[in-house]
């Protein structure tokens, strides 16, 4: 997603004008505000029941401390890693910490990396790790101010641990609980000093999901299980084309359904409102609905892939340009001319897209799972017409996000609905309308010319990258130029020595949408860079990890983490006969990972992944078990997308439907996953997105190793591997 690099300085400004009461300076240019009530009867009632020193921490008389996660909880691990920073600081026991999910408000809980309230770009422990660590200083600071008052001692003989606060010398204590009233009382304090890290107890430590009970119980709510009194329940059915228009329905037969009770109309759509999901199905397809196809009725896939082709001959715009690539490919002793294609990716989260919405006279609710609770608030507000305080939006655990509701398509489409229904209405999108009607992760034909001297070491490096910018619509400020940092992140520094370098970008628009499919620039870029450099090493007649170790000498955490992975894989050790061993190595979202796949090809020429070993640097870690936890997912996620995965276009329609033709490995294809983490004192980087990107590249190695033959094509089964 967005290179960290442009993006740092993003923040949010916020006024003091903004807040109710004084806000504390928490560092990394964000303020976070004391208090978030609406009047000063609310406020003052508040502090007698609780100690609220900023946006993110509570603490109850009776102790409860209750952390506010500005980031969404979608299966990653937030809710456990997030907690962690601010019970380091605090002193607490991180189970007795209680979660809650942050209302709406850029004001109070933007991402410091966008300037916006968002969970996306693998980046909430980056965001997060010294403001959060401020936000539980600062209350952990004000408790003791509060106690030493209370004894009449100096602060500074007072220390915090297991939610009490201890006089050194009497050996005193008072519980955070007595505190609360006493602790609100008191100013911000001026000066916040953070655990140095050879203090940590929690931060670096494994530690137990915090969400996983009521996981496992069944009491966790995710935005399709939302029950609110009066709801009716509606299933749509849209377009099946982009820019296509509803010609004719038939609503008697659908109202004459048991249960059904409203249709509601819309130029490229059509809802039925019902008493239950059931019958608002049956009422939808009782609708024998008819389309206008528009002008995308006859596109697809091929004609697409001729245009991109076309395209990528024409005129770029420079993302980097180094040295003189020309005259250094003109002088290579060997050359090497590459095409790589990615196809459309599709997101097939396990919860589909749902949203539930109550359109009154002078105000709108809305209860739904987002990355971007913000900007759905925004689009709720923009169909409504209602200023945006009168919408108030609730937010829940996510079933999947991988970037599919970092959009607010769905919560458009629902308020429109919900527009034309009295009282609440839950709008559920099926699995076929989910599939399609994504936003899909971008199709990309990407050129890439490269050139060796007589020793065998890379003098000439072309990448021209044709595709979709997502940029370009989602945060247009960021595309200047005609390019955009996210399309070419994993392309424009790849963490090898390669002079006289050339990355340029060609942006075509298709037309379908497409959207971020869990890190959209190095989940194609790192294929085509880690396939190249493979296809280097072979004409180079070199081992393909020597080859990328010799380009690595002046980066060190990069060359650590290939050697890592190559040794703990087994690199060089023999394999069966059809099996194959192939390695990535990448430097996204602020982590540096290699990872080697070793795959098996069947008789049938199918290819089955049986054993991935990451060696991972993602700088410090908060918790293991999550870092190891993303690794897998991101794996098991990769590999169906690397083996399977396509949106194929026909007659300007999406093929696929449904998981019969979105193919997702099963448990008994699950390969063997070992992740092996870096001791680092870096800055954190990311891990949601980093597997997935590095395991595509390693998996085709891994297939050329057992059969010679190159896949510049994904998926893999796009491929005829029974050519030799």
């Amino acid at each position: 997603m967005i290179l960290d690099r442009l993006l740092s300085d993003a923040g949010p400004v916020v006024s003091r004008r903004e807040f109710l009461r004084v806000g504390a300076t928490l560092g990394g240019g964000l303020m976070i505000g004391i208090g978030y009530t609406t009047s000063a009867d609310a406020i003052a009632s508040a502090e007698l029941a609780a100690f609220s020193p900023n946006a993110f921490v509570s603490i109850e008389p009776d102790g409860q401390v209750t952390v506010t996660v500005a980031y969404v909880e979608m299966g990653q691990g937030t809710y456990t890693s997030i907690p962690m920073l601010i019970a380091e600081e605090l002193e607490i026991d991180l189970p007795s910490v209680r979660v809650e999910h942050a209302p709406a408000s850029d004001k109070l809980y933007a991402n410091p990396m966008f300037g916006f309230q968002s969970t996306g770009n693998s980046n909430a422990i980056r965001g997060a790790y010294e403001p959060m660590r401020r936000a539980g200083a600062v209350a952990r600071t004000l408790l003791i101010q509060a106690a030493a008052k209370r004894w009449s001692v100096a602060p500074e003989s007072c220390y915090a641990a297991r939610g009490e606060v201890i006089h050194s010398d009497s050996k005193r204590r008072l519980s955070y609980g007595a505190l609360v009233a006493d602790a609100a009382k008191l100013p911000p304090p001026k000066n916040i000093t953070l655990k140095p890290k050879d203090e940590f107890k929690l931060i670096g430590t494994p530690a137990r999901r915090l969400d996983l009970p009521m996981k496992v119980n069944g009491s966790a709510k995710y935005g399709i299980d939302v029950v609110v009194p009066g709801m009716k329940v509606a299933t749509l059915a849209q377009s099946p084309v982009t820019g296509g228009k509803l010609r004719n329905a038939n609503d008697a037969k659908a109202l004459a359904v048991r249960g059904v009770r409203q249709i509601v109309r819309l130029e490229d759509c059509v809802a039925v409102v019902a008493d239950h999901m059931g019958a608002a199905r049956k009422g939808l397809a009782a609708l024998a609905i008819e389309w206008d196809d528009g002008p995308n009725g006859k596109v697809d896939t091929t004609q697409i892939v001729k245009s991109m082709r076309e395209a990528s001959m024409g005129r770029a715009a420079v993302a980097r340009s180094e040295g003189d690539f020309s005259a250094a490919l003109a002088g290579a002793t060997i050359r090497l001319e590459a095409t790589y294609e990615l196809p459309f990716l599709i997101h097939a989260c396990m919860e589909p897209l749902n949203c539930t919405v109550h359109v009154r006279s002078d105000s709108c609710e809305v209860w739904l799972g987002s990355q971007v609770l913000t900007r759905a608030q925004a689009a709720a507000a923009a169909v409504t017409g209602l200023p945006l305080e009168k919408v108030i939006v609730h937010n829940h655990l996510l079933g999947g996000g991988f970037g599919r509701r970092l959009e607010f398509d769905s919560v458009t489409r629902a308020v429109q609905i919900a527009r034309h229904v009295d009282g609440p209405v839950k709008v559920i999108w099926t699995r076929e309308e989910d599939v399609q009607h994504d936003m899909y992760r971008p199709y990309f034909f990407d050129r890439v010319s490269a050139g060796l001297d007589v020793q065998g070491r890379p003098v000439a490096w072309h990448h021209r990258i044709t595709g979709s910018s997502i940029i370009k619509r989602f945060a247009p400020p960021y595309y200047k130029d005609d390019w955009d940092p996210e399309t070419v992140d994993g392309a424009v520094q790849p963490p090898y020595a390669l002079p006289n370098i050339l990355v340029d970008y060609v942006n075509h628009e298709p037309p379908i949408p497409t959207a971020f499919w869990r890190g959209v620039g190095p989940t194609h870029n790192i294929f085509v860079v880690e396939s190249c450099i493979d296809e280097l090493a072979a004409a180079a007649k070199q081992d393909p990890v020597a080859f990328r170790a010799a380009l690595l000498d002046h980066n060190p955490r990069a060359k650590a983490v290939l050697l890592l992975a190559a040794q703990k894989a087994g690199w060089g050790r023999k394999l069966p006969s059809a099996h194959g061993r192939g390695i990535s190595l990448q430097y996204a979202f602020g982590t540096y990972m290699a990872l080697v796949a070793e795959v098996q090809i069947a008789k049938d020429r199918t290819v089955a992944v049986k054993r991935v070993v990451c060696a991972v640097d993602p700088g410090i870690v908060v918790n293991p078990n999550t870092v190891e936890a993303q690794v897998q997912s991101a794996v098991i996620f990769g590999i169906s997308g690397v083996l399977f995965g396509q949106a194929t276009l026909k007659d300007g329609r999406i093929e696929q439907s449904n998981f019969h033709d979105v193919r997702v490995i099963r448990m008994s294809e699950a390969p063997v996953i070992e992740a092996h983490i870096v001791s680092s004192s870096e800055n954190p980087g990311g891990i949601g997105e980093a597997g997935t990107s590095a395991l595509a590249p390693a998996v085709t190695n891994a297939i050329f190793a057992a059969t010679g033959q190159r896949i510049r094509k994904l998926p893999v089964s796009a491929n005829d591997l029974s050519k030799p």
